[in-house]
């Protein structure tokens, strides 16, 4: 008979070490946020059948996915986007009502997060002179390191400079984004005195000439792409207006000067999927480099991945090349997903993946599907608002300037004629309602005097700031855009830019749908109560109970 004891102990052993090994512990090591910035809800259901089966489906299918997730409020950009997902709360409470606003004081547009007292470090470019001072409350990342004495990290990551500081909150160990005159990772005196040395050793492997020296060819045959408009189509404005077609030599369109070809333009890696692909290297680095997940303290990597928002604005989510760039992304995150659970376990880390907005048709393809939409040209009308202001009132600069959505009067100006701030809005505002395109009109003292409870001006107060809002604004009816550089935009309050893809994976996430509302505000108290910590001071979402923590 044989000895089977020796067996029975290694088997034991065995068991008892997969189990230690394999058991999510009572919080996630690590949260990664993945923000796909301008990820529309139906490319997930429109590329469905040729997603992998370890890329984006498996989040899906061994995650919870939260179908119905809106933004809720109406100016929908990128840095409000951000600032809600961490802070859960709308513009009106964290201050970031747009990408940049008007200042009146400066009379001029700022970024919003527009720091000159700080400098770049990591570059001599003045691409770093940015900070997280412009955000009115904290987020999530800085409750956790509140909670945690500072013994958690969180670190966080974009080609977007905006996307990286308001991801990563006021305490951020660091935020790291792509610069343009160097293709390099930087950052600002903010948060580093220089760079770490493995930051700087990513930069010194030159990654960014390595994906920029290649072609961008499709991952299928062309016959394969039935999901979207052929190749060649008049609905896009594509690579300095004159090339839509595939394959595209990276290289080439990188030359600034075509007879000098030395001279490198190093912002054409956003415009392409290889800037993710790059990203994600990055990530990869970080988590290493800075054992993020590896202690008893719970960390944060924030990954906002934009080459998806440069290429929907120069070719539209109809278009050839943003299919092939959420194909080449499912790939990419699948390579990642397999990084994470190897390095980390699955079981230690959450993954958290969303979007800070979708994105709308050009409205020449809707006109031409006998849909309604069209291009709002808010500087024209800028131009006949002071026209009429100057022969209603007399000369004078009234309107100091306009952005995102917004007018900005002089108010110094009506104050010293004695005229009435709030019928000089309403003046404004019944002007402005006269335009082609304009569904609304509202002035800043009837958002700020008023509570709207439902509909598109309670979305339009959440926008609200009276800091930082115009005098007036506006909203357009569906399918139109504010005239721009790109054909296609993602500014209001309709589904095609506030519905969003939510899903939670790894750690003891069950795998679940949901289909109720949910708002992304709902994010980051949803984390804090993962973490059984205060959500950030101003969240005004609430928790994600299904999730059942």
């Amino acid at each position: 008979m044989y000895n089977i004891l020796p067996l029975l102990v290694y088997f034991f052993v065995y068991i008892s070490c997969y189990s230690q090994r394999n058991y999510p512990p009572d919080k996630p090591k690590l949260i990664v946020f993945i923000i796909v910035d301008q990820m529309r809800y139906d490319y997930i259901t429109r590329y469905n059948d040729k997603l992998s089966n370890k890329g984006i489906k498996k989040l899906i299918a061994e995650g919870t996915f939260c179908k119905n997730t809106f933004i809720n409020y109406a100016i929908t950009e990128t840095a409000p986007g951000h600032a809600s997902i961490f802070t859960g709360a709308p513009p009106s409470v964290h201050g970031i009502v747009s990408n940049e606003w008007y200042d009146v004081l400066k009379k001029q547009r700022v970024n919003c997060v527009e720091d000159k007292s700080v400098e770049t470090v990591g570059s001599s470019s003045p691409f770093g002179k940015y900070s997280p001072k412009n955000l009115f409350t904290n987020t999530i990342g800085d409750q956790l390191k509140l909670h945690t004495l500072n013994k958690s990290k969180v670190i966080s990551i974009s080609l977007k400079e905006r996307s990286a500081i308001l991801a990563g909150g006021k305490s951020a160990d660091a935020a790291y984004w792509y610069d343009d005159q160097t293709g390099c990772f930087i950052s600002s005196t903010y948060y580093l005195k220089s760079l770490p040395k493995w930051v700087e050793s990513f930069n010194q492997k030159k990654l960014a000439d390595l994906y920029i020296n290649r072609l961008w060819t499709l991952s299928m045959p062309i016959q394969e792409y039935k999901e979207s408009l052929p190749d060649s189509n008049k609905y896009e404005k594509g690579f300095k207006n004159l090339y839509f077609v595939f394959p595209y030599d990276i290289m080439f369109l990188a030359y600034k000067d075509l007879k000098n070809k030395k001279s490198i333009d190093y912002s054409i890696l956003k415009y392409t999927p290889f800037g993710n692909t790059f990203l994600l290297d990055f990530a990869k680095q970080c988590i290493i480099n800075e054992s993020l997940g590896s202690d008893s303290y719970t960390d944060i990597l924030c990954i906002s991945l934009s080459s998806t928002d440069y290429i929907g604005h120069i070719f539209g989510p109809r278009s050839v090349e943003i299919e092939d760039t959420y194909l080449k992304l499912d790939y990419d995150i699948s390579v990642f997903l397999e990084f994470l659970e190897t390095e980390l376990g699955k079981e230690n880390v959450l993954i958290v993946l969303t979007s800070d907005h979708g994105v709308g048709d050009s409205p020449q393809y809707l006109n031409d599907n006998k849909q309604p939409g069209g291009i709002f040209k808010q500087f024209y009308a800028l131009s006949l608002l002071r026209s009429f202001l100057n022969a209603m009132y007399g000369e004078g600069e009234w309107v100091l300037g306009y952005s995102s959505l917004q007018y900005f009067l002089n108010r110094n100006l009506i104050e010293d004629s004695k005229l009435n701030l709030k019928d000089f809005q309403e003046t404004v505002a019944g002007f402005l309602l006269q335009f082609t395109g304009v569904a609304n009109a509202v002035t800043s003292y009837h958002m700020q005097y008023n509570v709207y409870t439902s509909g598109q001006l309670s979305l339009l107060q959440k926008s609200f700031n009276p800091k930082r809002s115009g005098d007036v604004m506006i909203l357009l009816e569906s399918g139109y855009i504010e005239d721009s550089n790109y054909m296609y935009e993602h500014n209001g309050p309709y589904s095609y830019n506030t519905h969003v893809p939510l899903i939670f994976y790894g750690w003891r996430i069950p795998r679940s749908v949901i289909t109720r509302t949910i708002e992304i505000i709902d994010i980051a108290p949803t984390i804090a109560n993962i973490l059984q910590i205060e959500p950030p001071m101003g969240a005004c979402g609430k928790v994600i109970s299904e999730l059942g923590f």
